[in-house]
């Protein structure tokens, strides 16, 4: 491998010193905790065991303060030897990971259920890990309760009772892990671009997960034959490059989404919210689908959510060293299958070989590039004039469809806006489409959403006609009056 290809394969994110790894045994309520010293509700929490099972992360802020939140799943058994559960294991080395980036650890105990073995059985690995580590004694509602969490010092470390329900005892955590943090690096964040955020949708067990390990490298996330392996998004910073050209990502890994009809449970409705939420914040969505069982019916409408939200979309069909059709057969046949996604480029891939993975970038990097695209108003009007002119416009309530001019107005999605003779809504949805693809076929824009905006131009009443009177000052004077011509008469 060459320097030049070397430089183009992804790399992890620049790890970061003040990094917070929360740990624990399943159901004493980290999750909670990692959304109040977020600030945010990111992780999904539930009374159900073993929800988390991903790292999530989170860049916190705590006043002048940064830092790195990363959550991690209940570990049920801290011995490799005798696990034997996939899953479980997969839990046990995303601590391990998380871990091996920290500063500084949180233990979270039960104060309720008082000291567990196996609360002492993590304390022993956090003792091994060399990680600072303090005890987070949840669920002390009450400050009566705060004697309680006594009975943990025991483990050797300092302990916080705290309740993550009411809000509890979070300040005094905040500063002890400030203190027991590295100072933060002098302009570590200057001139850093936002990442383009990339959400990895589809059907459970299309290979979601698979991918996402492939494109870093890494075992980042849980890989499982299990069915909804991954409850959560995970959102996964990485880079392509080093220094100021460095392309910088935020993956978002989530869970894969069944039929309406067959959701069960709260966890996997609360899964689904996440999803949409991530597709709605979202630059580029990578809808996955599986070569070897084809388009399906669920496909259509994760593709249709993506179309919803009007993100920038390509198409990706994994597993294709399974597949038995070709290329020239498959893409026609997909496309037919899918002809609302016609305009979003579909591209083949493996996540088992590697086979297209590192041109997957490349191409999630042109439709983020199409995203932005800024199309000149005066291109912009002759591409509609040129399609007004060839196919003639409708005729709504008994007018003829007349356009006057074009503008586009924003980017992501792109939104042109299109002044006519008559109310917007009544344009023909047809005829949408065809001036739709019209602009795609003069500028490209593949992946890119259009969004098309008909506004009636009003032409405003002119001053003296019988809609609007000519106005006249509410009080006369003589300085109201206009001098003659030829200026001010001189005395004689």
């Amino acid at each position: 491998m060459n320097a030049s290809e070397s430089d183009a394969m992804p790399t992890p994110a620049d790890s970061k010193q003040r990094v917070i790894a929360i740990v624990g045994r399943p159901n004493v309520g980290k999750s909670a905790i990692f959304n109040r010293l977020a600030s945010r509700r990111i992780a999904i929490v539930h009374a159900q065991p073993g929800v988390t099972r991903d790292r999530l992360v989170y860049d916190a802020h705590w006043g002048a303060e940064k830092v790195q939140l990363v959550d991690t799943g209940g570990v049920s058994n801290v011995d490799r030897a005798t696990s034997t559960d996939v899953i479980e294991a997969g839990v046990r080395r995303q601590v391990e990971a998380a871990l091996a980036d920290a500063a500084v650890a949180l233990l979270v105990v039960d104060i309720e259920a008082g000291l567990h073995p196996l609360d002492s059985a993590v304390a022993t690995w956090l003792r091994k890990s060399g990680c600072q580590t303090l005890v987070l004694a949840n669920k002390a509602d009450t400050a009566a309760r705060d004697l309680d969490a006594t009975e943990f010092d025991r483990l050797g470390f300092p302990v916080f009772p705290v309740a993550a329900l009411h809000n509890r005892g979070f300040d005094a955590v905040k500063e002890a892990v400030i203190k027991a943090c590295p100072p933060a690096s002098p302009g570590a964040d200057a001139n850093v671009a936002e990442p383009l955020r990339v959400a990895i949708v589809g059907r459970p067990n299309v290979g979601k997960s698979s991918f996402i390990n492939r494109l870093l490298g890494d075992e980042r996330v849980i890989v499982s034959s299990v069915p909804g392996t991954t409850r959560d998004s995970i959102d996964i910073p990485f880079q392509v490059g080093t220094g100021p050209t460095a392309r910088r990502y935020l993956l978002v890994d989530t869970a894969g989404m069944r039929r309406s009809g067959k959701i069960d449970t709260v966890v996997e409705r609360f899964s689904r919210m996440r999803t949409e939420d991530s597709l709605a914040r979202a630059n580029v969505a990578v809808l996955l689908l599986d070569a070897a069982v084809g388009p399906t019916a669920q496909d259509k409408t994760i593709a249709a959510m993506v179309m919803k939200y009007q993100r920038g979309a390509v198409v990706l069909v994994n597993k294709w060293d399974l597949a038995e059709a070709t290329q020239r057969r498959y893409d026609p046949a997909l496309r037919e299958e899918m002809p609302f996604l016609s305009h979003c480029p579909i591209l083949y891939v493996s996540a088992h070989s590697g086979f297209n993975i590192r041109r997957s970038l490349e191409v999630i990097d042109a439709v983020a590039a199409q995203v932005q695209t800024r199309l000149p108003t005066g291109i912009l009007n002759r591409a509609i004039l040129d399609a007004y002119e060839r196919v003639q416009a409708p005729a709504i309530s008994g007018k003829r469809l007349k356009l006057y001019y074009v503008t586009q107005v924003g980017c992501d999605p792109i939104r042109i806006r299109l002044f006519i003779n008559v109310e917007g809504g009544a344009v023909p949805p047809a005829y949408r489409d065809y001036l739709e693809r019209s602009l795609r076929e003069k500028f490209g824009l593949e992946g890119a959403p259009i969004v098309l905006q008909f506004v009636a131009r009003r032409r405003e009443p002119r001053e003296g006609t019988a809609d609007v009177p000519r106005r006249r000052p509410l009080i006369r004077s003589n300085a109201n009056k206009k001098p003659p011509r030829g200026g001010p008469k001189r005395k004689p």
